[in-house]
Parts: structure tokens; sequence; C-alpha cells
């Protein structure tokens, strides 16, 4: 297999494509591959939308990748959208390999519509924030598979996880791919085993095409790592452990959610891949050289920020919450997020204040993590919660309240915008780039498998 040469063909999109432009480009592959090329459908989303399972004729290994598995991560969409085409007009390849492809394009298709605004740029981080959605913890499709685990329960699976689940036992994949990606840094991975014999071509991958490994903090501080920038999937189980290690009583009232696919598809031995990439990088993501700050001073400055500026919001939401009418995915989310944040974030608090692992100089790397990195993320929450009282007024909901809360955050939001212009050295990433790292390493994932089989 030739990744070199798959990489040189792969189109230089210049925008993502919609939830109707994806599913009308589904429909032209199987009229054009009509021996090779199948959709059927396997379920139904809230909103109402036909949810189909692509599947590409191959060898008896099963591979399954969906994408989408959050709403604002169109970056998967695009990578079927480029694989899907390859394996039914490169017959070698498909062969070499030996596996049938199942796909779906974008499992979260109405919360994917709710990012679209986004889609076709302006590619800034205010635009980007101005648009994003990104649901509750209990609307989250990758999130909401049933689990079992002391006091943490979760048995109410939501349609389109019920979907994934029907294919997942239904094809009990080697390779299941869910095509994540963040919003800023470097790329990362997760997996389900250590497969060392993947990792050097995981760390080369990125600068294959200009990108860098994100070496700053990880994106949970639990996490396990196999490697640099390589972790093992975070589980729910996991993340109750960790709540409760750091003073959280009931980590099941905080949690509010389930397992993941992941988790899920353990059942049938099945190989998980995750490859993180994000729309902007900066070159301080994977920067080695040690600043004088410590690591634990760092995180807790960054956790102080986030409490105050979680505080400007919940200050918001105090004012308008008498006048609020609608029950949107966009309120319940930036409700869950408010409710929910505290204690994870006191959890993170007991744990960079204690561990032996903080009490070093942080990385630049860290460092901008920690203090510019997340100051990009907060700008997400601000951006629904704009939004929120958006519908609000747009409902014909327009009290005083409403009206100043929406000015305000739309203020707070052009600000930040700005400051992030000045700090952060950023840029905006090709899509063609970010499809190749995430092609080439499911690929290769899929070759190791080839001849590492499960078991």
């Amino acid at each position: 297999m030739d990744l070199r040469q798959i990489v040189n063909d792969i189109p230089d999109y210049k925008t993502f494509l919609t939830v109707d432009e994806l599913n009308a480009s589904s429909r032209r592959l199987v009229e054009e591959f009509p021996a090779l090329a199948s959709l059927k459908p396997v379920g139904q989303t809230r909103g109402g939308d036909p949810i189909e399972l692509l599947t590409i004729k191959g060898g008896e290994r099963q591979a399954f990748i969906f994408g989408g598995p959050h709403p604002n991560e169109p970056i998967g969409t695009m990578t079927i959208e480029t694989l899907s085409r390859r394996l039914c007009e490169d017959t070698a390849l498909r062969e070499e390999l030996g596996y049938t492809w199942h796909f779906i394009k974008a499992i979260d298709a109405d919360g994917m519509r709710l990012n679209e605004g986004w889609f076709k740029g302006p590619f800034t981080p205010a635009n980007y924030a101005r648009h994003f959605f990104r649901p509750a913890p209990f609307d989250q499709v990758e999130w909401t598979f049933p689990t079992e685990y002391k006091t943490l329960k979760f048995d109410s699976p939501l349609p389109e996880t019920q979907a994934l689940m029907a294919v997942i036992d239904e094809v009990k994949p080697d390779l299941l791919f869910s095509l994540h990606n963040s919003g800023f840094g470097g790329v990362y991975y997760y997996v389900s085993h250590p497969c060392e014999p993947l990792y050097k071509l995981f760390h080369e991958l990125p600068e294959w095409f200009g990108l860098a490994l994100d070496l700053g903090e990880p994106e949970v501080s639990n996490a396990v790592t196999f490697a640099p920038a390589i972790y093992q999937m975070i589980s729910s189980k996991d993340t109750y452990d960790h709540l409760e290690q750091n003073g959280v009583p009931d980590p099941a009232a905080v949690i509010k959610s389930g397992g993941s696919s992941a988790e899920y598809a353990g059942r049938h031995g099945s190989f998980f891949l995750v490859v993180e990439m994000p729309y902007f990088d900066d070159p301080r993501v994977n920067d080695q050289s040690l600043t004088d700050v410590l690591r634990r001073d760092a995180i807790l400055q960054s956790l102080d920020a986030q409490d105050a500026f979680d505080g400007w919001i919940n200050d918001q939401m105090a004012k308008v919450e008498p006048d609020l009418r609608q029950e949107t995915l966009i309120t319940r989310a930036v409700k869950a997020f408010l409710g929910t944040g505290p204690a994870y974030r006191e959890a993170e608090r007991q744990w960079a204040s204690t561990s032996e692992e903080t009490n070093r100089p942080a990385s630049q790397a860290e460092y901008f993590s920690s203090l510019l990195g997340t100051k990009f993320y907060r700008m997400l929450l601000l951006g629904m919660f704009a939004r929120m009282m958006e519908a609000e007024i747009a409902a014909g909901n327009a009290s005083a309240a409403i009206r100043e809360a929406a000015a305000q955050a739309r203020a707070r939001l052009d600000e930040g915008g700005a400051e992030l212009e000045t700090q952060l050295n950023y840029r905006v990433i090709p899509i063609r780039s970010l499809v190749g790292v995430q092609m080439c390493a499911g690929l290769a994932t899929a070759e190791y498998l080839r001849d590492h089989p499960r078991g």
C-alpha cells in the first residue's frame, strides 16, 4: 500500500460539505458503482433524518467508520467522502487490504445542521464560535451507549446511538474508526490497545502535511499515554474513577451520560481508533522547551479563568431565566455544561494540586494549551449562549433582559475573537491535510490489523 500515492490524489477541498451535500454524494457513488457500493437505512435521527449505511464490498475483514460523532466535527465526513470513492476506484487497494467497508457519513445529522453556519467559512476562531454547537453529554451520540459501573447506570441510548449499536452488532468490526476532531492545537490519537508498530507512522503522518503533534496538556488529565500524543481510549469507567479519586462524592451525578462506541464494541474484540486534529494550529503546540512556570500553576490558572468565564455566563443566565421559553438542543447544552463544569474542574484542581506529575516546569506546549489554547475553547460556550438568546428573540420572545444578554454575549464574542487574533499565531489548516492524516492513519491501522488479527 503506497500511502504517499494515496495522499497525492486527495482533492483540495476548500469548504466542508453539508449534510444534504454528503447524502447526495453517497447516492452518486452508489449509482456510479452499483456492483460495489450500496446504501441501506439503519435508523432515523431524532429530527427525522434517515441514517444510512454505505457499504463497499470487499473481503472477510470488517471495517466500520462513522463521521460526526460530535456534530462540530466534520473533518471525518470529508475523510469518508474521499476514502469511500478511493475504495470504489482502486481495486488493488481494496483487494490488498481485504476488508468490507461500512460508513455512516454523519451520525448526528441534526446536530451537524446546527454547525453548518461555519462550514463554508470564513474560517476564523470567532466565526467558528458564533456558529458552534456541541450537544449536552446526555445528547451526544458517542457517549450514550449503555453502561453500568458502580453508581453509574445509563440505559437510554439515543436513536442514533441505537443505529450504531445495531451496525456494530451486525458487522462485528475488526476496525471501528470514530472520526472525531478537535478545534485548536495539534494531532493526537486514541487507540483501544497498544499497537507499537504503528507509533512511528502515527508520529510521522502529521509531518507529511506540515502539521504538528499535540504535545501540550492531554485532553483529560487521567489519559494513559502509550507514546507521545498516543493515548489509550478513555472510558466512562476511567472518568468515574478519576472523579471519585479526586473528591467527587458521586461521579454518576456529574457524568450524566453513558459509555462510548469503543466500550460497546469491546464485546466483539474490535480495535478502536480516533485521530484528533484541529482546524487551527500554532507553532507552540509541540514546543518542548521549558518555561519558568510550574505545570501545576498553569493548570490551576486555567481552571480559575474557566470558573470566572462560566461565572459571567451564569450571571447572565440568572437575569434571563424567568423569561426563557425555548427548549432547544442548544439550550440543553448550555445548561448542562454550566451545571457539570464546576465538579469536573474541582476534580482537576484536586489532581493538579496533589499530583507529582504537575510539580515541574511546564513546557511551552503545556503552558500554551493551559493558558492560551483554552481561551479558544471558552469562546465556544459563549457562542452557544449567544445563539440561545437569539433563538428566543427569533421566536418572538424579545424581553429587555434577553436582548441585553444577547448584545453583551455578541460584544464579548467580538472582543474574544480580537484578543485571539493578537495572542495566537494561528493558521487555518487545509482540509486536504486533515483528511490526509486521518485517512492514512485509518488505512495503516487496517493493514496492521490484517497482519495482527484480533485474539
